[in-house]
């Protein structure tokens, strides 16, 4: 049925979390009171990207973006926008202090993204396969199937330059040459869904929002190496992408794009959804396997590698969620296509997770070589409260920390390794003066030390001795000596661990005694933190030529460590403060200060 507008609810997680769900049905009920379902339509879209200005609605054809809308403002944009003709001024997008009309692709957040990944999040009801097909979705199957061999499939997917977005960015045409070389038999496509950086969620939204795009390509897969099974291996804290991929599955069996004969082809492949419990190892690709089997999920030695021995012994391809949604594409459109967007040695766009201090977090996409500038100062708007930037984490608690000098290096794996990080799955947390760096890297060892599986010595006693150094120091008690011995078991653990969370855990450890020296020679030598995060080296006092004695710091003390007559400067007693900070808060006066 043809409509005369449509009304784009986003649907993403980020949004059903602020209510996003009450809108999409306050303005479907809305549609319905005023007459209108025969020519307004209204779709529950997945993530349009631009969190921080959710819930999002875009109305069409006149592509109008309202940002922050809530349930209450659905009758208001029914009446106004679609029956009267007239913007909802309040709701349009607000660039440069005005209300203006801003199309998406004008909007700042928008201007230097280029989606391929994320092509229909946003653009599509991830619930209606038709819409996905409406969108060249499965022509890129069909074209597989009937017009490629196995091997021309891997040459091209070989030619477009394609790496693994899940890590090491190891090259997928050439994964798929070594399982697709093996003896015919059984063999395994698996799709790595098992996301699990602290403030990562591209494959969820990828997933939640477009769901087909990953199951084509797992199809097409199957093809090039000759498996006819696959496995989507997701975490069960992702309840909406697994109900999204659930009914895509469905669906597409249905329509015979999945299962027995797929298409009149000759060619059969299934999947099934395996859910994991939520261990970070087990993005680890042989505990992913391990855990699909129905094992504890540990790190296997390697070799022998997944594509020649994999999931029950036998060749087993794995990809994770953005490199799959990358593969539809690079077959309709070629290899020579692809490969024309990023850097010489890394093809195509990156999506990343932006969030921290950011004005505009959210989900982006950008074409492989944007520098960390761009992303943080032209799509991200810059620091929050306008301060200054001090440094960005990519990869999630096994990426280095990015100190200021770099905000101008092109973003891609090699440049990524040269000062010490990693592009990982592509979390990108940005960090302003606020931030204490030893206690940023304080954060992460300890989120790995406890995701660590134990199977190995370097990773298990490595990281606890790295953790308890960084707890010296960030409680002030710390030494030079500490460092060095910091240093030597960083090295150990990178060369010695079993899996990539050993080898790469110190790496923000290493990053940060690289660039930020300085701070811990303020923690060590001066029991200093210039951030005022670690509280057992907060000093609090109180400027006696500002203080007025309201008491009103004496009276919020739980340690009664503030004394002084009423209308007289106050002081207060270190010896029993607790560093609790509620005395600096309720100051109206700025007579206390922390250092």
């Amino acid at each position: 049925m043809s409509y005369k507008q449509y009304i784009l609810v986003c649907g993403g997680t980020a949004c059903d979390s602020i209510r996003g769900m009450e809108l999409f049905n306050a303005l479907k009920t809305a549609v319905k009171e005023n007459g209108l379902i025969n020519e307004v339509q209204v779709v529950r879209t997945g993530c349009l990207g631009f969190c921080e200005k959710g819930p999002i609605v875009k109305v069409l054809p006149q592509d109008t973006f309202y940002v922050e809308v809530k349930p209450e403002d659905a009758e208001e944009i029914i009446k106004e926008h679609i029956i009267k003709g007239r913007e909802v001024s309040r709701l349009l997008y607000d660039k440069e202090q005005s209300k203006i009309h801003v199309a998406i692709e004008g909007i700042d957040f928008y201007q230097k993204q280029f989606r391929v990944v994320l092509r229909n999040c946003g653009a599509i009801d991830p619930n209606v396969i038709d819409e996905y097909i409406a969108r060249d979705g499965y022509k890129a199957l069909e074209k597989a199937l009937f017009d490629m061999t196995p091997q021309d499939v891997i040459d091209e997917i070989s030619k477009s330059g394609l790496r693994g977005r899940g890590g090491a960015g190891f090259p997928t045409g050439k994964k798929w040459s070594f399982a697709a070389a093996q003896p015919a038999g059984q063999k395994y496509m698996v799709c790595n869904a098992d996301e699990g950086d602290p403030g990562a969620y591209m494959d969820r939204s990828t997933l939640e929002g477009d769901p087909h795009s990953v199951l084509e390509a797992m199809t097409i897969g199957g093809y090039a190496i000759g498996a006819d099974k696959g496995f989507i291996y997701i975490r069960a804290e992702y309840p909406l992408a697994i109900k999204r991929l659930e009914n895509a599955l469905k669906q597409a069996r249905e329509y015979g794009l999945l299962g027995n004969d797929i298409l009149g082809s000759g060619f059969s492949f299934d999947i099934e959804i395996r859910l994991g419990a939520g261990a970070f190892v087990c993005g680890e690709e042989t505990a992913l396997l391990a855990s699909i089997e129905g094992n504890r999920g540990m790190p296997r030695p390697r070799p022998p590698f997944p594509a020649v021995k994999g999931l029950w012994g036998r060749p087993t391809v794995i990809n994770n969620v953005e490199t799959l949604a990358n593969i539809p594409v690079i077959l309709l459109k070629g290899a020579d296509w692809f490969n024309k967007i990023g850097t010489a040695t890394s093809k195509g766009t990156k999506v990343f997770a932006l969030t921290g201090k950011i004005n505009n977090s959210g989900l982006i996409e950008v074409p492989m070589g944007t520098t960390l500038r761009e992303i943080i100062f032209d799509i991200g708007g810059g620091i929050r409260g306008g301060k200054a930037f001090k440094a960005a984490q990519t990869g999630g608690p096994s990426g280095g920390i990015i100190p200021p000098q770099f905000l101008d290096t092109p973003i891609d794996y090699e440049n990524l390794a040269k000062i010490g990080s990693i592009m990982g799955s592509g979390g990108l947390i940005v960090m302003d003066e606020d931030d204490c760096i030893p206690n940023i890297a304080k954060f992460y060892l300890d989120f790995t030390v406890d995701e660590s599986c134990g199977k190995c010595a370097p990773c298990r006693i490595g990281g606890r001795k790295l953790l308890n150094y960084l707890d010296k120091i960030c409680d002030g008690k710390g030494t030079h000596e500490d460092i060095e011995n910091m240093r030597e078991i960083s090295e150990a653990m990178s060369r010695a661990s079993l899996c990539g969370l050993g080898q790469t855990a110190s790496n923000p450890v290493q990053s940060s005694l690289r660039y930020f020296m300085d701070e811990y020679k303020e923690h060590i030598d001066d029991k200093r933190c210039r951030a005022g995060k670690c509280k057992n080296l907060l000093r609090y006092t109180i400027d006696k030529t500002k203080c007025v004695g309201c008491t009103a710091c004496a009276r919020v003390c739980p340690a009664n460590a503030i004394a002084g007559e009423r209308k007289q400067p106050h002081a207060i007693n270190n010896e029993t403060c607790i560093k609790c900070g509620q005395c600096y808060e309720i100051c109206k006066f700025h007579a206390i200060t922390r250092e």
